[in-house]
């Protein structure tokens, strides 16, 4: 039987839409070294969305937990930490379903899972080495979140704006926002923090080397 404690480092990356989020997770990987990371987006298991007609998908609720295939995310988190790979869903947020492609994710040393709602999930939390939440204002992460959406999904200003006053910001205080406290470390201005990036960076490196030690 495995060792629990030489299972890989398990680290979530969490926060409101714009933060920063994945900003953090790239400049993790850049200083904790890509080859070594498992990456799982929470947002890839968006369950799919059928039989709703376009004008209509910009007001459905991703930002509620149960838009997402929560347990498929944790069945595959358990699975790299028990050595074995996972095909990872890709979405496609333009047409509101999963292509018929996967990411083919290897274990690795670290698994980092990134997603807005992944320590809002009590299924998952117990899961987690180190819990990260990326804060920033409201303003700002809307901005980021408009411009987003405009240039990368397709979607008009009126339709982005009406989303997040319907269901992202009413989501973010009931859920998001309310999971900061389960956090081991917050870090405020996203991915400009680089004290606290270097600090958690410095942090994962050596769990990782203790466990490697212990494998020994």
């Amino acid at each position: 039987m495995q060792h629990p404690r030489s299972r890989p480092v398990t680290i979530v990356v969490t926060g409101g839409t714009g933060s920063g989020k994945t900003t953090i997770v790239q400049a993790i990987m850049q200083r904790v070294g890509e080859y070594r990371i498992a990456y799982v987006p929470h947002d890839s298991y968006y369950r799919e969305v059928e039989f709703v007609p376009p004008s209509a998908k910009g007001r459905l609720n991703f930002d509620h937990p149960d838009a997402l295939e929560t347990p498929l995310v944790r069945e595959h988190i358990l699975a790299l930490q028990n050595g074995q790979a996972v095909d990872v869903p890709i979405y496609d947020f333009t047409t509101n379903a999963r292509t018929s492609e996967v990411i083919h994710v290897e274990p690795r040393p670290i698994i980092l899972v990134e997603g807005i709602l992944s320590l809002a999930e009590p299924s998952l939390r117990p899961l987690f080495d180190i819990k990260v939440f990326v804060d920033a204002d409201a303003d700002l992460r809307f901005i980021r979140r408009l411009s987003r959406d405009i240039a990368e999904r397709g979607r008009t200003p009126e339709s982005v704006i009406d989303q997040y006053l319907d269901t992202v910001r009413p989501m973010h205080l009931e859920f998001v926002e309310p999971s900061k406290r389960y956090a081991d470390v917050i870090i405020p201005e996203g991915g400009h923090n680089l004290v606290a990036i270097d600090m958690v960076s410095d942090r994962i490196r050596s769990m990782v080397r203790a466990a490697e030690q212990e494998r020994d």
